[in-house]
């Protein structure tokens, strides 16, 4: 049974003029999330032995950084007007988009590559080496994908808007498939036991929950997945 993908158009979409100030302030704590994952090592510790004045302080250079980003409006979503209204004009795309996009990336495909590589080793080496792989591996990818960013090669951090019908669909694909695989593997992770069988399970799980929503968000069948095809205007969330 063939399943159609699902598309908007362009001149269906409702124009948003300027953004209510609910919606800036519910697209801010995504912004604190994506720059508090930054120092990757830091996360793991956080998760590994909870917090200490070191996550504190991050924390707190975060949220004034976020809040002063957010007041003169320089964040995606928590700008007072939407940047992006018309589909497929090759219009500049600011520094601070840029910027927030390639650091979303990085927080979206390192933490899944290296959750991976240690579910790899584990069940290859019957040993578990997470830290090992943070503190080696987080800064390499981490650096790749700010080149990768302010090259103009990930999609919503290009240097021209033109895209973004497609680019963003790319961007809430990797967001629901990445989330949702990292969710249900913090959850078998606290709760099956420790030991080879189950780490062949939490692997399995992670892989097929990664490849069943991406299949899902490639027909559009998730929200914000679906390719906005050319029209008169658009609105980018």
């Amino acid at each position: 049974m063939s399943i159609a993908l699902k598309v908007e158009y362009a001149h269906q979409r409702k124009i948003r003029e300027r953004n209510k100030v609910y919606y800036r302030i519910n697209h801010l704590p995504i912004w604190i999330f994506v720059f508090f994952l930054a120092p990757g090592p830091l996360t793991f510790d956080l998760f590994a032995n909870g917090g200490n004045l070191n996550h504190w302080l991050w924390l707190g250079v975060v949220l004034l950084g976020t809040a002063i980003a957010g007041y003169f409006g320089q964040l995606p979503g928590v700008e007072p007007r939407p940047y992006i209204l018309r589909f497929n004009e090759d219009k500049p795309n600011p520094l601070y988009r840029r910027i927030c996009y390639t650091f979303c990336w990085n927080a979206l495909v390192n933490f899944a590559v290296l959750n991976l590589a240690g579910l790899i080793g584990a069940v290859l080496t019957g040993q578990w080496m997470m830290k090992q792989i943070y503190g080696y591996g987080y800064l390499p990818v981490f650096v790749i994908m700010l080149i990768a960013g302010f090259a103009g090669i990930l999609p919503r951090a290009r240097r021209s808007t033109k895209g973004e019908g497609f680019e963003r669909r790319y961007f809430y694909a990797a967001v629901w498939s990445v989330t949702i695989a990292q969710t249900a593997l913090l959850i078998l992770w606290k709760t099956l036991p420790k030991d080879h069988d189950t780490d062949i399970e939490k692997l399995v799980a992670y892989l097929a929950v990664l490849t069943a929503v991406a299949i899902v968000s490639t027909f559009g069948l998730l929200p914000r997945t679906r390719p906005i095809l050319p029209g008169e205007v658009m609105v980018a969330d």
